[in-house]
């Protein structure tokens, strides 16, 4: 099987053979606006496409769709009078204080068209469709040039009659399968989510769709009959057909990716409670790790107004990553991002065209990063004099600054950033930073794993065995999933324990039936239950996972072990409960995952008898204000047990690890690199 991530700059992929034990890891350069083609160039370095037996890759093409605004053209037929549901949104603005900044829905006002119909808030139909009506609307839309047509109905997750009519009627008219209404897509009350995320689905389809088809054109060409999957946002896997109906839950496909895998090392190296930090070419991911469990949110925001209600692993994102441009503003202030030089031209040290200096190009300077092996294989030498020139003459020079103490300062603002990330996650949701380490990955997230211990008092950083194929390797591992949500709005007071369960035997069976479909092989299935309840009179509600079995296609729940596991759910968040105050079960989430075979983390680990603890070289490297002679060692050489002082510098074909002064580093049995303070 093989992992692939698709990143900005590069494409990482992780084989592995789990009839021999044996992997391998590449990493070759990303040819944005055509991805697939370092895709297939990464398997094909594997061997013959042919004798591959799964694909499950990790992409960035629906996040950077929306990101960028070049999704389809959508057309959208709704409910009279919500036909600005999307720019209306929840009254929000791009700027809190103040009347600045605007915002442009992804489907144009003229593309947004109603037709008479009326569902009312219990289900019942009031005004049904006129399926002329609806026809008549699909073509002025197909003739326009809508790509995508969307429904979203007032109601529809009370009652479905009215969306599904207008579904059929569209469809006899509408040329493609790109075409598809919000009870399909988000079951679950509140207009505007509904609306926006059934919109963003729609957006994506036809440029995620055609992306899939043609690496399905180019596996079948180089003879793939294996299984073919794409990671999601939630962290599990989904097949390519449920990927096409459903590009939404793509959206952070890669970051999720990384996630999964780096929980599953730190878990397995005894750090339940981790911080991960993907560093990449544009951005600094980072996400919260508690007892070894991701945390999902049930909704994300891409960008101002692109809303996204389906569960998605939290991750905060931050601009600024090994691309991200040094400047100084026009207050004499140094600022390191959130504009990038991406892939293309890339930092200036890459010869690229680009004069502006990056954080790349400063670590290239300070000598952190060795300009004689870049990583990935895209270069023989990096340009260090290039990025040397840059950074005098665009931060040095302005601030009355050396070139190596401006070099330090882009590094120091840059460690700032992703230190207040971090404390974004950490502090600011109750939890002390001193209980975590951090799992920095990805191409540049080991240079950073000092100055991060440093910056937010973390106890430890775990650097994994190959950082810049991690996410590629969250591929390999992550388990099968499929979330679903059902708005039920029933009251807790005299449940219809009976109904509510015939219920949540429907929504599991159906669940499971997408895991099974998927065709990888699991060693069995779980089915997870959650009701999003609320005291009535309250908004916002609490998320109640349910002690209840899904069993020979049963559920039993009953009034009292809701209510318990309401009141706990409630407690823990609230500290509290409010007697006397009836409850209401607002929504049924289920989730069905489907275990793959556990991957053993130890297949990574240094072979026992091998390698050398000894530097294979020393070379001047820039620490607080002066150079240090630092011992240069290859990283995979290291043996199992081997303990290094700061400073240091491990080199490896994806990644480089710099331990700092005062700190030390040591490799565990699956051999990741622990860094520590000195003792």
């Amino acid at each position: 099987m093989v992992g692939v991530d698709v990143g900005g700059t590069f494409t990482d992929l992780f084989f592995f053979d789990a009839d021999t034990g044996q992997f391998r890891t590449e990493k070759v350069p990303s040819n944005r606006g055509d991805e697939a083609v370092g895709f297939l160039e990464g398997l094909r370095r594997f061997g013959a496409i042919s004798g591959l037996g799964s694909i499950v890759h990790g992409t960035t093409v629906g996040t950077n769709a929306l990101l960028e605004r070049k999704g389809a053209r959508v057309g959208l037929i709704t409910t009279p009078g919500f036909r600005d549901a999307l720019e209306m949104r929840r009254r929000d603005r791009r700027n809190t204080w103040g009347l600045t900044g605007d915002f442009v829905p992804v489907i144009d006002r003229d593309m947004r068209l109603d037709v008479a119909e009326r569902t009312l808030a219990d289900g019942t139909i009031r005004s049904a469709i006129d399926p002329a009506e609806v026809r008549a609307a699909a073509v002025r839309l197909r003739d326009t040039g809508a790509e995508a047509l969307a429904i979203v109905f007032i109601n529809a997750y009370a009652n479905p009659a009215n969306e599904q009519a207008a579904l059929a009627a569209a469809s006899e008219v509408w040329p493609n399968a790109n075409i598809a209404c919000s009870s399909q897509i988000l079951p679950e009350i509140r207009e505007f989510e509904r609306t926006s995320t059934t919109a963003l689905n729609a957006y994506l389809q036809p440029v995620v769709g055609s992306y899939l088809a043609k690496l399905d054109e180019a596996l079948a060409g180089d003879g793939f009959e294996g299984k073919f999957h794409i990671v999601q946002s939630n962290g599990g896997v989904m097949s390519t057909a449920t990927a096409r109906r459903l590009p939404v839950r793509t959206a952070l496909s890669g970051p999720a990716a990384g996630v999964i895998a780096a929980a599953s090392i730190a878990h397995a190296a005894g750090f339940p409670d981790v911080i991960t930090g993907d560093l990449g070419g544009t951005s600094f991911d980072v996400s919260l790790v508690v007892g070894g469990k991701t945390a999902l949110a049930a909704q994300t925001t891409i960008d101002f107004g692109l809303v996204i209600r389906a569960p998605m692993i939290e991750i905060t994102t931050i601009g600024a990553g090994g691309g991200s441009i040094a400047r100084v503003d026009a207050g004499g202030l140094l600022q390191v991002g959130p504009e990038s030089a991406g892939s293309r031209p890339g930092p200036v040290c890459y010869a690229g065209g680009n004069t502006q200096p990056t954080l790349t190009d400063a670590n290239v300077v300070l000598g952190r990063i060795n300009a004689e092996r870049p990583i990935g294989g895209k270069l023989k030498r990096l340009d260090v004099e290039a990025a040397a020139e840059a950074i005098r003459v665009h931060v040095a020079d302005p601030l009355g600054l050396g070139v190596m103490q401006a070099a330090e300062a882009i590094v120091r603002v840059a460690n700032g950033r992703m230190a207040g990330a971090i404390r974004l996650v950490s502090i600011e949701r109750g939890h002390d930073p001193q209980r975590f380490a951090a799992v920095p990955f990805g191409g540049g997230g080991a240079l950073h794993a000092g100055a991060l211990i440093k910056e937010c008092g973390l106890k430890a950083a775990l650097v994994p065995r190959f950082p810049g194929i991690t996410s590629a390797l969250g591929c390999v591992i992550a388990d099968i999933r499929h979330d679903q949500v059902q708005t039920v709005n029933l009251s807790l007071e005299g449940l219809d324990a009976a109904t509510i369960s015939a219920r949540m035997a429907r929504e599991a069976a159906s669940a499971v039936q997408v895991v099974e479909e998927a065709g990888l092989p699991v060693t069995g299935i779980d089915v997870l239950f959650e009701f999003d309840m609320h005291y009535v009179g309250q908004t916002h509600t609490v998320s109640v996972p349910l002690p209840v079995a899904f069993e020979d296609g049963h559920v039993t729940l009953t009034e009292a072990i809701a209510r318990a596991a309401f009141e706990a759910a409630y407690q823990a968040s609230f500290s509290r409960l409010l007697p006397g105050i009836p409850a209401r079960i607002v929504n049924l989430r289920t989730t069905a995952i489907g275990r793959r075979p556990a991957f053993d983390l130890k297949a990574l680990a240094p072979v026992a008898g091998s390698g050398s603890a000894l530097p294979r070289e020393t070379r001047q490297v820039w620490f607080d204000g002066a150079w240090h002679a630092t011992a240069i060692y290859a990283r995979l050489d290291l043996p199992v047990g081997t303990i290094i002082a700061g400073p240091a510098v491990l080199e490896q074909p994806d990644a480089t690890t710099v331990v700092d002064p005062g700190l030390t580093a040591r490799v565990d049995a699956y051999g990741n690199v622990i860094v520590e303070r000195a003792a």
